[in-house]
């Protein structure tokens, strides 16, 4: 059997699916249940309509399901033969990437001390809040920060997290100790948003020496809360849970999240590669962004070329040669060099590790009910996971101890 996946793959498609012919075409129905794929199986240059055909060029399963179909001949009494070509294959041993294992395991056996004086080190950068006034005095805005990026970090319940956060003031972390109440609180404030957001961008900073390479994408977060409303085109009422979108930069290297980027669910990806690389390059040299198809456009090749980058974005099956100098030269590039463009390009797939990483460690679900606090949680997933890899680069990569906040930042008004 062929060790394509491919070629696997479409066989089953041959097997369970039915593909029908229309003219010198085949519809294959797609897998993930979103409409069917038009292939033309042109013994030359077959083309397939799916994405991961426009892509690279070559064989996709949809492809291969088809030639199996062809190659099937049915006879009158029921009986099919089937055609089937030996093939010779060559052994390639795959280049290993050897772990440092002994780094390793001293990054995770210390990474919670560590975690901890990395986080209490980035919010002394905050702005401090203690301003004169009637009542009772506001709880300090740096240890609010603090507590509620460390409860996404134990990903425990409030009133589970607080023998943490016990100890964490104990060691003298936080000047006082918030309740679990507090905490909710501070992922409802509109103003920890912006704060949150600085301590992504600040907590990435010490890797700029390690990362030239990037890569851009997006992916929703589930919350626990579900949206009802009544559909008056087909007379019911539906469900559904909430979700936030946020879109992120990260190094292909260390996995680090440079800048983010968390608008409406429905908001397009391509119109926030501009800010989320224009935060990246205050901080970071650019050598390669590497986006997918959602990302293709002239106005993004042009801005990633102005930040001193090459843009590594496929383009779409429908594009043609035309559109400017810049977009003519990785448009002939793409098609006449594809081995050499994907060989560069497959560093976007980096992003979706982040992601992976973000989610399996801190879990895909929000815990917070309402719109601002699901992004502020995102925001503190995003925050956690920096400080994870500046701890693993401390060990691996024997970069030094992080300083952080060479500069006052703006000073906003904080969260009471």
């Amino acid at each position: 059997m062929s060790e394509n996946p491919r070629e696997q793959r479409g066989l089953v498609i041959a097997a369970t699916c039915n593909l029908t012919k229309n003219g010198n075409a085949w519809l294959v129905p797609s897998q993930s249940g979103n409409g069917k794929y038009t292939v033309v199986p042109d013994k030359i240059s077959p083309h397939c309509s799916c994405p991961d055909h426009e892509t690279t060029g070559g064989k996709c399963k949809h492809i291969f399901a088809v030639q199996f179909v062809i190659q099937r001949q049915l006879f009158d009494d029921g009986t099919e033969q089937i055609t089937r070509t030996m093939t010779v294959t060559e052994t390639v041993r795959k280049p290993s990437y050897k772990q440092n294992w002994p780094a390793y395991n001293r990054a995770q056996t210390h990474e919670k001390d560590k975690f901890q004086v990395l986080l209490s080190d980035l919010c002394k950068g905050l702005p401090d809040n203690n301003q004169p006034r009637p009542g009772r005095p506001s709880f300090p805005f740096r240890d609010a920060i603090f507590a509620a990026c460390f409860k996404v970090y134990s990903t425990l319940s409030g009133r589970r997290f607080m023998s943490d956060m016990n100890a964490a003031y104990e060691r003298g972390y936080v000047s006082r100790l918030p309740s679990y109440n507090m905490i909710f609180k501070v992922f409802e404030s509109p103003a920890t948003f912006h704060y949150l957001r600085l301590l992504v961008v600040e907590s990435a900073k010490p890797l700029k020496a390690v990362e030239t390479s990037f890569a851009c994408d997006s992916s929703g977060f589930s919350g626990s809360r579900f949206d009802r409303w009544y559909d008056h085109k087909h007379g019911d009422h539906k469900i559904r849970r909430s979700w936030v979108k946020a879109h992120v930069m990260t190094g292909v290297k260390t996995n680090v999240i440079t800048s983010v980027e968390i608008h409406d669910q429905h908001a397009g990806d391509s119109p926030l590669l501009k800010p989320l690389l224009a935060t990246t390059a205050e901080t970071f040299k650019v050598l390669e962004v590497s986006a997918d198809l959602a990302y293709s456009s002239n106005s993004n090749l042009y801005a990633i070329s102005r930040a001193g980058g090459t843009p590594l974005i496929p383009f779409k099956s429908n594009a043609c040669p035309g559109g400017s100098r810049l977009w003519d030269y990785m448009y002939h590039y793409f098609h006449l060099h594809r081995p050499a463009f994907l060989e560069r390009y497959h560093q976007r797939s980096n992003v979706e590790s982040t992601f992976s990483m973000v989610k399996a460690k801190f879990g895909d679900g929000l815990r917070s009910k309402n719109e601002i606090a699901m992004k502020n949680e995102v925001l503190a997933k995003f925050a956690c996971h920096n400080i994870c890899c500046l701890i693993q680069a401390m060990y691996e990569l024997q970069i030094d101890e992080p300083q952080f906040w060479p500069a006052t930042i703006d000073q906003q008004p904080a969260a009471g």
